[in-house]
């Protein structure tokens, strides 16, 4: 039997859950394939050469983008928009929702975004450069590729929804922030099914790469497969990745109603900022945002069998975090901690809706995997539960929290319980 939760007593049609998963990463193309690299500690970053910065490392997607768009839609639209299309359609698939039937105009679309337009901007000045900047050559394209709500608008024309859709800024906790969207506007019936969770198409702009690297805050290795290593003393910084994950979410009783298989309930969110710094983490709002969650579903912290880290390979963010988590699950002896970015690299605006869907299967296989990279565990990291380079097996799994920050000071947490 799973601990009670306060989510367990509302009625069916306020319990949300999810129906189906959808995603692209650098190391996967699909749940199944995503949890097996994870699980073979196969790491996705490589190297990689981008316009005016040169050459790096990033995390990159290599899924079909033809699979569900035509040349035409490819080329007018946006690399987030590619994303988002290929993980929302994966995701209504893997649900098994007769789509053919569902009311369209039931259905939301709510995607986290970290940043949007610039990739289409830089390439933009980059092509009437050619032409002495002659603003007669500039795209017509560039007004619909650039507005805000463009990922989650390109995914309501590829699937022909016409209930609400828009994208939520949140910085690196905007995947968590989608969800969080997706889930709030079911239980306020404003849709029936909710497409939600986080896209990211930052390894297109040379500008992040570059503004990194100023912060010296961009990770570097002779090994790719090396350069992200959250928690290691010799951590360097930052691994920029793509990457998208969409879930279907759906109210309990509409799912039980169709027979749908369930992968887990959000019974937890949070959401709070910092109001300190531009870009270092302050542990005490981050510490106060986990506690907010575990409240809202009714946890104590010692019933939490995984939390899956924001940690990004910097020196301060990774011991910040450390801090916070060490100040509520400090003496849990059954929480086990785990990181998905030394696989991946940051995927930004997607990353927390990505490792929530790389810790999701534990609920059925029990299997915690690991942090790789971690040759030396920095002291300011030390945590008891940190599974490190080698996974932990026969674990019950009914909760999961997963943690996710963002520059400017935003924090967001959920938790996600086992059916």
């Amino acid at each position: 039997m799973i601990a009670p939760n306060l989510a367990s007593q509302l009625p069916d049609d306020q319990r949300i859950v999810i129906t189906g998963v959808g995603l692209t990463s650098p190391n996967g193309n699909d749940w199944q394939s995503y949890r097996e690299a994870l699980l073979e500690k196969r790491s996705g970053v490589q190297p990689y050469e981008i316009r005016y910065f040169g050459k790096t490392l990033a995390g990159i997607c290599d899924f079909d983008t033809r699979r569900y768009q035509t040349k035409k839609d490819v080329r007018r639209g946006t690399r987030a928009g590619s994303v988002g299309v290929y993980a929302a359609n994966e995701a209504l698939q893997h649900s098994g929702l007769d789509w053919e039937n569902v009311d369209k105009s039931r259905v939301g679309i709510y995607v986290g975004v970290t940043e949007h337009g610039n990739v289409e901007t830089e390439n933009e000045i980059y092509v009437i450069k050619g032409f002495d900047y002659d603003t007669s050559c500039w795209s017509h394209h560039h007004n619909p590729r650039t507005v805000a709500n463009n990922p989650a608008g390109e995914i309501a024309l590829n699937l022909g929804v016409t209930g609400p859709h828009y994208t939520i800024g949140a910085a690196c906790a905007a995947g968590n922030a989608g969800l969080i969207q997706g889930a709030q506007m079911l239980r306020l019936n404003e849709c029936d099914v909710a497409i939600a969770g986080g896209t990211s198409e930052s390894i297109h702009t040379f500008g992040i790469f570059a503004s990194f690297n100023s912060q010296n805050a961009l990770a570097r290795h002779e090994d790719p497969t090396k350069a992200s290593r959250p928690f290691d003393v010799a951590r360097s910084g930052i691994v920029v990745a793509e990457g998208g994950c969409l879930y279907t979410l759906e109210r309990l009783s509409d799912a039980k109603k169709r027979g749908a298989e369930i992968y887990g309930e959000l019974v937890g969110y949070a959401m709070n900022t910092d109001a300190t710094d531009f870009v270092l983490p302050n542990p005490e709002r981050q510490a106060q945002c986990v506690e907010l969650a575990l409240k809202r579903a009714g946890l104590e912290p010692d019933q939490i069998d995984i939390v899956s880290t924001h940690a990004t390979g910097t020196s301060s963010g990774d011991a910040q975090e450390c801090a916070a988590l060490r100040s509520v699950f400090g003496d849990c002896e059954n929480v086990r901690i785990n990181n998905t970015k030394s696989y991946i690299g940051h995927a930004m605006g997607a990353a927390g809706a990505l490792e929530l869907a790389g810790n999701l299967p534990a609920f059925r296989d029990g299997i915690v995997h690991p942090t790789i990279n971690v040759d030396e565990l920095d002291e300011s990291c030390k945590l008891p539960g940190l599974v490190l380079n080698d996974a932990q097996e026969g674990r019950k799994v009914d909760y999961i929290l997963n943690n996710s920050f963002g520059m400017l000071g935003i924090n967001s947490v959920v938790i996600i319980g086992r059916v």
